[in-house]
């Protein structure tokens, strides 16, 4: 391997761990604002 396919396989590693933690933080949001809004609810009934 030269030089330019390691630097593309490392470029290739860091978007992907990037990518996953994106993608489980924005699952991880998405559940918070849905339990906030079900205590909303709750607490306005």
């Amino acid at each position: 391997m030269n030089g330019f396919n390691i630097v593309m396989v490392i470029a290739i590693i860091l978007f992907a761990r990037l990518g996953v933690r994106l993608v489980t933080g924005y699952i991880k949001m998405k559940k918070e604002t849905k339990e906030e809004n079900e205590d909303n609810k709750e607490s306005n009934a």
